[in-house]
């Protein structure tokens, strides 16, 4: 019975960082509605759904000590340091992307402010290297924690990342106007434009 509502919590929990998320990239929008708190507000479920992503994360390490019955092998038909060398080569350049984007995001990573301007450094190349950067992740934790299901639900979170980086997008066209999208054009997505 645990494992399967930790599974829903976790379900749950992706979700509801979703939700959160999508209303934290809103606040120019959302400042046509109500004002100048817009982006508190922004910021407030920035927080939220970072607090959700920690509950998924806890989830993941709880599905080791209650795995579902689902047929499924609990654990990787290798041994657990070849799980570990390869969640160490996932999070090497997924890290240094991460790191890079909150680097050049600077304090807007968690609480947008309408004064900032377009990034620079590493967003001259991709558009949303925090997104590219982070997602990742989910497989590092999954490898790390030698489990086949948690690498298959890990998958979960590329539709989750993808709607949250469309949105903040439109958000950031309606803030930037023309001058972002002289800027998506040059840029890549999620990955570097070729030339």
């Amino acid at each position: 019975m645990i494992a399967w509502i930790n599974v829903v919590v976790l379900v749950l929990s992706a979700l509801l960082v979703l939700i959160f998320y999508v209303k934290s990239v809103r606040p120019a929008a959302l400042e046509k509605k109500i004002g100048p708190d817009a982006y508190r507000r922004c910021t407030r479920c920035r927080t939220v759904s970072g607090v959700f992503m920690i509950v998924a994360l806890a989830s993941y390490v709880l599905y080791v000590f209650y795995p579902l019955p689902v047929g499924l092998a609990a654990t990787f038909p290798w041994r657990w340091w070849i799980s570990a060398v390869i969640a160490l080569v996932i999070a090497l350049p997924s890290g240094w992307l991460f790191y890079r984007g909150v680097k050049d995001a600077g304090e807007e990573t968690m609480r947008p402010k309408k004064e900032h301007t377009l990034y620079g450094g590493i967003y001259e190349k991709i558009r949303h290297p925090q997104a590219a950067g982070e997602l990742p992740f989910f497989w590092v934790f999954a490898f790390l924690l030698h489990s086949p299901f948690l690498a298959l639900i890990s998958f979960l979170w590329v539709p989750i990342f993808l709607v949250m980086s469309l949105a903040e997008e439109k958000d950031l066209a309606l803030r930037y106007g023309e001058s972002y999208e002289a800027y998506r054009k040059r840029t890549g997505f999620l990955f570097p434009r070729r030339r």
